[in-house]
């Protein structure tokens, strides 16, 4: 009987190359699986529109599967799960922001290759007029990435090199998350010193080093390479922060027509940086290279220009693209410009449907905007006050959100939640007072006395041993 790699085959021959690929990397370095994935379904769409003539009229995965459709060409199912891998495979581009950790990354690599394999069962038949084939799973692996290392160091692979820094770099950023999260829970809880180790590439520091190392190797001979040496060279991987020479080779990756170093180069003339000034003729045409890519991150910052040029109706067109390609920030924008009909008719429903799908994705201001929305609803029910709270605590885990420190800080402090809980409270009103500016601060200061009075009230009713304790605590904390 078949294998699944041998039924993708079968299928189309043009296909098998990325579904191997993407599947090899499932397990050690899922974010090349996915940009795998994405361009399996690319090259998908081309053969389903080539048979019947079709010929797209933009470059955009998105766009190319809506004109599938609307030529009838594929049926209301597999539009869905064409869009499902697309957004999938976008998350691979950028997974640091989507705050997704590694294990969450290999599940969503492993369920993009099932639904692929259910995907070309179904489209069998309206390919070759035959039912599909039975084959057999074979299971994922672990090799990948030992034979990675072995390409890398013994023969001297430029893209293996390249590979094994990309895993390295994804390792970092998430390592930067846990621990801004830790340092995070020890500052509350005064236990700096023990921090807990992470093994091997036991911090973000030293995962990002080794990255930078395999990048300036691979740099040498592969033109990606150059591109994620120039980000290295910004953010000083490996200790110093170059910016001069670091934008000089996201310029010569762009140029080379690297589709991220596009992106990152239109963004430089958008908004201006060491090396360059702000260009928005060079910015709108980097950004629309990239965004005809599919690089979700231009499509916003393209619909961003053209919002700051007052086209609206062209800004929403690019930022629905980008929500709709799953990018977090694109969605938050989105659901703004629908609240407010900035190039589009207003449409409350859809407004709260993206900024929901935006918080739920981490995006920090939709998570704030959702969070103390359900929080000042007095119809609310005590899980929708729950899913709030988490909201507010994720918008100050990712963003230290100093609003959201004052929002959940009053929940606690007022009973909102269920609960009254005067240590977190004043636990939070310390910390969004060392975050906050001016603005804050005139805004912390009556809550900051507001609770003080109340922690003093409750300690003259002669509270249990353990609630005196807390009230206690709570008052130090304030001073």
């Amino acid at each position: 009987m078949l294998n699944d790699t041998a039924f993708i085959d079968g299928f189309s021959e043009q296909l098998t190359e990325d579904y191997r690929l993407a599947k090899s990397y499932v397990r050690d370095i899922p974010t090349q699986a996915l940009v795998y994935i994405r361009s399996f379904t690319h090259k998908l769409a081309s053969q389903l529109a080539t048979p019947h003539g079709l010929i797209f009229s933009s470059p955009n995965l998105y766009d190319r599967i809506e004109q599938l459709h609307s030529a009838r060409l594929i049926d209301p199912p597999i539009v869905r799960a064409l869009h499902r891998l697309r957004s999938d495979g976008n998350r691979g581009a950028h997974p640091e922001k989507y705050h997704l950790t590694q294990a969450q990354l290999v599940t969503i690599a492993e369920k993009s290759i099932t639904n692929i394999l259910r995907l070309v069962d179904k489209l069998y038949p309206v390919v070759h007029q035959q039912v599909a084939p039975s084959y057999t799973f074979e299971p994922f692996d672990s090799f990948a990435g030992r034979d990675l290392c072995y390409r890398a160091v013994m023969n001297n692979d430029a893209e293996a090199q390249y590979l094994v820094g990309m895993s390295l770099k994804a390792k970092g950023l998430m390592l930067q998350g846990q621990e801004q999260a830790l340092a995070q829970d020890a500052d509350a809880s005064s236990t700096q010193s023990k921090l807990p180790s992470q093994g091997e590439h036991s911090t973000a520091a030293e995962a990002f080093a080794q990255a930078g190392y395999w990048f300036a190797l691979a740099s040498l001979q592969y033109q990606a390479a150059i591109f994620e040496h120039g980000v290295s060279l910004l953010h000083g991987y490996r200790g110093e922060v170059n910016l001069s020479e670091g934008e000089q080779l996201i310029a010569q990756a762009a140029d080379s027509g690297i589709v991220e170093a596009q992106a990152l180069q239109g963004f430089f003339y958008l908004v201006g940086s060491d090396q360059f000034e702000v260009d928005l003729a060079q910015a709108e045409r980097l950004l629309t290279l990239a965004a005809n890519a599919e690089n979700a991150e231009a499509m916003s910052n393209l619909g961003v220009l053209y919002y700051q040029a007052q086209q609206f109706e062209n800004a929403f067109l690019w930022i629905n693209k980008a929500a709709q390609a799953g990018y977090p920030n694109a969605q938050y924008h989105l659901a703004l410009m629908l609240a407010d009909g900035l190039g589009c008719s207003s449409d409350l429903a859809a407004s709260e449907q993206w900024m929901f799908e935006a918080a739920e994705q981490g995006q920090v201001d939709a998570m704030l905007h959702c969070g103390s929305h359900i929080l000042h609803d007095d119809n609310a029910s005590q899980q929708q006050r729950v899913k709030a709270e988490g909201y507010l605590h994720q918008a100050i885990k990712y963003g230290h959100n100093v609003s959201a420190m004052i929002e959940l800080s009053v929940a606690l402090a007022d009973g909102i939640l269920g609960r009254i809980d005067v240590v977190q409270a004043a636990y939070l009103l310390t910390l969004a007072k060392t975050h906050g500016n001016d603005e804050h601060l005139e805004v912390i200061e009556p809550l900051w006395q507001s609770l003080a009075m109340q922690i003093d009230s409750v300690i003259e009713l002669n509270p249990s041993e353990d609630e005196m304790i807390a009230l206690q605590q709570a008052k130090l904390l304030l001073g």
